[in-house]
């Protein structure tokens, strides 16, 4: 299941590669100017009529990194490649300031085996944004540090927002605003690391709209994972793509001078 929403017309899919994207911040709160490296990624689903999809973030002058469920369901949609924007506003607005490019998937998206999906993307800008400092890439292996279990970590996104214990999945709602939330590591795998997003013991998560956005290593800029997926009712876990592989980081530096 992979977390895909497309707000223009508010209608969420929840199914492998044919998914339309998803994530967003539950329990969390405003970002405003906190994470100005993170932003959303957006396409025209109607001619001239531009909404976002999913999230993401600036890791070089012109290269911004994403989930590649998101640019696939834009290629399945007919999206040409050059045809998307980036925005980094802390809150969407059709007149936002955005930034042109052209997203590329990572070529081994959906292949065997299912262990690694290879679900990451980057949209190379046209032109770099101004005033805007990237991310910091991760030294490979990152994640595989002793004493990783006892960190924070922080998610960024533009998605769904619950912030009702008691609401049920129906509690959510949508502001294109970004906000960040804090969260423990649960499990990792060679590819993939979870995390807990359960309120109860004071995590929040990502939901339908964060797709794509990333989560930062404690109290630093770096980028550890971006989001993919997680339990359908956004209380539980969260799934994450580690770019902290030497995979991942091959894919992105390919594309940055």
């Amino acid at each position: 299941m992979r977390r895909l929403v497309v707000l223009s017309v508010l209608v969420v899919v929840l199914s492998g590669v044919s998914a339309a994207p998803a994530q967003a911040i539950t329990f969390g709160q405003l970002d405003y100017t906190a994470h100005p490296w993170v932003g959303a990624l957006v396409f025209e689903p109607t001619p001239g009529v531009k909404d976002w999809i999913c999230s993401g973030t600036l890791v070089a002058p012109k290269v911004y990194v994403t989930a590649a469920h998101c640019t696939a369901y834009l290629a399945q949609l007919g999206v040409d490649p050059h045809d998307v924007w980036v925005t980094f506003n802390p809150a969407f607005s059709p007149t936002d300031t955005l930034y042109r490019g052209t997203y590329h998937s990572d070529p081994l998206y959906g292949s065997p085996p299912k262990s690694n999906d290879h679900d990451l993307a980057v949209v190379v800008l046209d032109s770099a944004p101004t005033g805007i400092t990237p991310a910091t890439l991760p030294l490979a292996g990152w994640l595989d540090r002793p004493g990783v279990r006892q960190l924070t970590f922080t998610a960024v996104g533009y998605g769904e927002v619950r912030n009702d214990k008691t609401g049920g999945p129906h509690s959510g709602f949508y502001d294109g605003q970004r906000r960040f939330v804090g969260q423990t590591l649960q499990s990792l795998t060679r590819t993939v690391v979870t995390f807990s997003m359960n309120p109860s013991t004071g995590n929040g998560g990502t939901c339908y709209g964060d797709s794509g956005g990333p989560h930062f290593a404690p109290d630093s800029t770096i980028v550890v994972a971006i989001t993919i997926t997680g339990d359908t009712n956004c209380r539980s876990t969260d799934k994450d793509y580690r770019i902290d592989t030497a995979e991942s980081l091959a894919f992105i530096n390919s594309f940055i001078p």
